[in-house]
């Protein structure tokens, strides 16, 4: 029979995160082909387990979980798990003891799950036992790898909440909906086949809202915001490539997801709660979450019992190992505030691949009896890592900035209400996030937009400047633009994404990564990026590579902990940056909104996540013989940078109205902000002068060295350290400038301007500087400098009349004097004299 196989597979996945399930009655409702159960509760500590994230789980429940077995269509038609309402409730491990009372207490949670699983293995292989003579062995396995491929999972009302301090998010997604689909991603019944080895799945989010509101002290909210989003829908696409049709882990796995439009709505009380959770992200990127503190000490046999679920442990003692003499591995080689390098996060997100794509497991406890199965034998060979690629894609994007303002009813008694009124806007087209790994040697991520605007809406702290009633023309309220139209670029940022129709998933053909540091930096060039964005291209790289040609890093054997027989691992992390043509206009009504977005930002009293720890040298380290020095002259692994822009373009003009006095005080930590509402009319000044830059090209380099802590402490404990060594204890910043220009013009009444009067002709600057890392372990060394600089102008010349000098103090004093500015309007005498025909 079919059920004592496929039955006990079902069984296993429902029983392991729910409590409180009776198997013999599941079973009998599984037979029936159709399972109804109400009102279940989840098993939080195995989602915690195995999710392995620094948070934990208030609460969590399934109103309603159906489950459909089509038991005579088994082999054609799929099985459907579908979840009504299913709801979590999350907040952040407080101090994250809790992943340190694990190693005395990950013991006792392994200990209990693995008894749990060993007490339910002898269950389920009991029900498997009774076989049909006429169902040979390898018939049952490939009907389960088919069943399995093609389960369709539904959810509908998926309520997933967050809280910390006076946070509340929540996300809540109307439906969702996973299953199999053919070459063409329409739905279909599919299995992998030696013709065609590849498995296709589509997931679909029905009206995704976000939500995040602020709670009092007594955990309720007073009242709600504007959603963050707002019935947003979106498609994910993967697509999993194997090497044969006994591999249990794909070679290639793509998971891309498109959005045709997002619209984000961000209020002045939600703008400090978001920025939090950002600030969240970032720690838990940096290993500033959920690593070991000071003063703690970690048993390395909690790491070697869970090897996916390590984050930064034996990951860390292996690096040390690979790299350092004896006396540089005694220290923590990952410091919290330098390494920003992706080994805890690609460790986390290493540890899902298995979980989301293998079904190994729960087969092989069903078939491990089965002397003709080659389940056992596939696990003890070496798995390769696979080629992991994850995308999002974004047609058109658009974030919405409100100031808010409390409105009380008529009646006493009633709530009171919020009003918000939108003042700037940010839109964006063509957005691209994609992520290639494998393993965790390499890691690439390249971040890119075809163009973007920034607009001023509405009036802002009581300047009625954009209000329906002003005759602003719309090029006026556009601030700042970058980048290309997204309808002339066309569809370059879907480039080889699964939603690509000239991809090679999408043309039955397999498709080829560049996983070289070299080759990468040939191919993705600053040049290559921006003919497919236009605006904005942002790549990073991080590779880890073994030097001796023994294999790749993570496939060493580091127990032996001896550097000199495993070779050296050189370490390289690379960010490029490059931003496109842009203009960038500085008017009263682009500086006051983005000022007033930096005050709302820091009304806040949040605690940081992570603090600096202070500069103390280690006492305990030991002198370093000449050739471990060698040694660590021959590779120091170094964090590189590098921001250039393109034609700029920014223009200052005279203030029409100044508040700064307002707003400045706040931003420097002065005074808290008050609700200040002027009461003077907006009259635009027209013509308006202002100050235009011009500048062809600004690129801007940065090192650091990647382990400075431990990098200071030893070569500062040297007697005579070379040059090489004391020049990578600094931070290099190298700054460069062309075709600097600037000049004077003019704003008119139909939105043109005047050609621009020069001011400071054409020039180009260069500028280098060096800060020395962690100066309290160079006390005993007062030859060493801190800083250095070295500034390279081969000419500079300056040009003015004196109108057009009485006009740039005008420009001038209209930003330094506060209040109604309208009285500094420069008569037009000066202007016709600043801007006469030549």
């Amino acid at each position: 029979m079919l059920e004592s196989y496929v039955t006990p597979i079902l069984m296993s996945y429902v029983n392991r995160y729910i409590k409180n399930l009776k198997p013999s009655d599941l079973q009998l409702s599984l037979w029936g082909g159709d399972v109804v159960l109400s009102k279940l509760e989840l098993k939080l500590d195995v989602l915690e387990q195995e999710l392995k994230l620094p948070f934990t789980f208030l609460s969590g429940h399934i109103h309603e979980l159906r489950i459909h077995v089509p038991w005579t269509k088994l082999g054609s038609e799929p099985v459907v798990i579908t979840i009504n309402t299913m709801e979590c409730i999350l907040k952040l491990k407080d101090g994250i003891q809790v992943d340190h009372e694990s190693c005395g207490s990950n013991s006792t949670n392994r200990s209990t799950t693995e008894n749990t699983k060993t007490s339910a293995k002898p269950r389920r292989i009991q029900q498997a036992t009774p076989t049909d003579p006429d169902l040979p062995p390898g018939y049952v396995q490939s009907l389960i790898r088919r069943v399995v491929n093609n389960v369709n999972i539904v959810i509908n009302n998926l309520i997933l909440k967050y809280v910390e301090d006076d946070i509340v998010l929540s996300v809540n997604i109307t439906s969702a909906e996973c299953y199999t689909v053919g070459e063409l991603w329409d739905r279909a019944f599919m299995d992998i086949s030696a013709t065609d080895l590849v498995l296709r799945k589509v997931i679909n989010f029905s009206d995704c809202t976000v939500c995040l509101d602020k709670r009092n002290a007594s955990g309720k909210i007073e009242f709600y915001q504007d959603p963050l989003l707002y019935k947003c829908s979106f498609r994910t696409r993967l697509h999993f490539t194997y090497d044969n049709l006994n591999s249990k882990m794909p070679s290639v796995i793509k998971i891309h997801t498109l959005v045709e439009s997002l619209k984000l709505s961000i209020t002045d009380q939600q703008l400090p709660m978001f920025i939090r959770i950002m600030q969240l992200g970032i720690a838990l990127y940096y290993g500033e979450i959920g690593n070991f503190k000071d003063g703690e000490t970690e048993d390395s046999t909690c790491h070697n019992k869970d090897v996916l679920g390590n984050v930064t442990g034996a990951e860390d003692e292996t690096r040390i190992d690979m790299q350092y003499p004896a006396q540089y591995k005694g220290q923590e080689l990952y410091s919290q505030q330098e390494d920003d390098q992706p080994q805890g996060w690609v460790s986390w997100a290493w540890s899902f691949v298995p979980a989301i794509v293998n079904y190994d497991d729960a087969e092989e406890n069903y078939l491990g009896n089965d002397p003709t199965s080659t389940t056992h034998q596939q696990k003890t060979q070496t798995l390769k890592d696979p080629i992991v690629s994850i995308g999002f894609y974004c047609t058109k994007a658009t974030v919405t900035f409100k100031l808010t303002e409390m409105q009380a009813e008529s009646s006493y008694y009633s709530p009171q209400k919020v009003k918000s009124k939108e003042v700037l806007c940010w839109e964006q087209e063509g957005t691209t996030v994609e992520a290639l790994m494998m393993g965790e040697p390499f890691f690439d991520c390249q971040i890119g937009f075809v163009g973007c605007r920034a607009i001023c809406l509405k009036g802002i702290m009581g300047v009625k400047d954009f209000e329906e009633n002003i005759n602003r023309r719309e090029t006026e309220a556009c601030f700042f633009l970058c980048g290309e139209n997204l309808s002339i670029k066309g569809l370059t940022y879907l480039t080889n994404s699964l939603f690509d129709y000239r991809s090679p998933e999408n043309n039955g053909t397999r498709a080829e990564f560049i996983l070289d540091a070299a080759t990468h930096k040939e191919t993705y060039t600053e040049i290559a990026g921006m003919q497919r964005f236009g605006a904005f291209y942002m790549d990073y790289l991080y590779t880890m590579e073994n030097t001796t040609g023994k294999g790749s890093a993570n496939q060493q054997d580091f127990s032996s902990g001896k550097s000199e027989d495993l070779g050296t691992v050189q370490e390289k992390s690379t960010k490029s940056l490059v931003i496109g043509p842009l203009d960038f206009r500085l008017d009263s009504s682009a500086v006051h909104r983005i000022l007033k977005m930096v005050v709302c930002a820091l009304e806040h009293e949040y605690e940081p996540y992570s603090r600096l720890k202070p500069d103390i040298k280690d006492e305990r380290e030991t002198m370093l013989n000449p050739e471990e020095v060698a040694s660590l002259e021959e590779y120091i692994p170094t964090r590189h940078t590098s921001v250039t822009l393109l034609k700029c373009t920014f223009t200052i003009f005279m203030a029409e109205f100044n508040l700064l006095d307002h707003l400045l005080p706040v931003i420097m930590g002065e005074k808290n902000s008050s609700n200040f509402m002027n009461t003077t009319n907006f009259q635009s000044l027209r013509p308006l002068p202002s100050v235009q830059i011009l500048v062809d090209k600004i690129n801007l380099e940065h090192s650091v060295p990647m382990y400075a802590e431990q990098l200071v402490h030893v070569v500062s404990s040297l007697t005579q350290p070379s040059d090489n060594l004391l020049h990578y204890c600094y931070a290099h910043c190298y700054l460069k400038i062309f075709g600097f220009q600037a000049g004077l013009t003019s704003l008119d009444c139909r939105g043109s301007y005047c050609l621009p009067v020069p001011i400071v002709p054409s020039f180009s600057t260069a500028l280098y500087g060096k800060l020395l890392k962690l100066p309290t372990c160079w006390t005993k060394r007062s030859q060493i400098a801190i800083t250095e600089g070295i500034f390279e102008l081969p000419n500079l010349t300056v040009q003015a009349t004196r109108a057009q000098t009485l006009l740039l103090q005008a420009i001038y004093q209209s930003w330094s004097h506060s209040g109604n500015v309208s009285s500094l309007a420069v008569n037009e005498a000066l202007m016709n004299e600043v801007f006469q025909t030549v």
